[in-house]
């Protein structure tokens, strides 16, 4: 699996994106600084994932995430790719006897399959949209994410990286 968190909030900035000819398209625009945070981790060759959204980006919410991931894939041993974070690294982690962490090399986002999950739900769920609220933040991330995990072939299409194929 593949592990990673993101954070997702009120500023928005104006894409392109298409309009008829001789008509410009209206794309709001705001900065408001509220976040939360998504923690998604990606079993890339079953298209399978798991998500939460948590409030903060820390060890604590490292430490329920890596429980829920724990129980919902309780049948198996889990191998977890992870960013160097200071949290991922913290002596206070609490990791379940099922996982073990690899830890990716620093500053290498692009080998992380699940950057493309925030890249997809961004561009499909965020895209020129102004919120008015962090409950809306929530729901259309909530959307994104939902719609991903019940299509594991698109998952499998956008994170099944061949550095990721291992053979035991």
């Amino acid at each position: 699996m593949a592990q990673d968190e993101a954070r997702f909030g009120r500023i928005s900035g104006a894409k392109r994106s298409w309009a008829p000819h001789r008509i410009r398209p209206l794309a709001p625009r705001q900065i408001v600084r509220k976040y939360t945070y998504a923690y998604s981790a990606v079993c890339p060759s079953m298209g399978k994932m798991t998500s939460l959204i948590l409030p903060y980006g820390n060890t604590e919410m490292m430490n329920i995430f890596l429980s829920h991931v724990s129980k919902e894939f309780k049948e198996y041993n889990i191998i977890m790719l992870l960013d160097q974070a200071g949290w991922h690294r913290s002596n206070c982690l609490k990791i379940p006897q099922n996982i073990n962490l690899i830890k990716q090399p620093s500053h290498s986002p692009e080998l992380n399959p699940v950057e493309h999950i925030w890249d997809e739900i961004r561009e499909k769920h965020f895209h020129n949209i102004a919120f008015h609220s962090m409950d809306e933040v929530e729901e259309a991330l909530c959307q994104g994410l939902n719609i991903l995990k019940n299509n594991q072939n698109y998952v499998r299409s956008l994170t099944n990286f061949p550095y990721l194929n291992i053979t035991l």
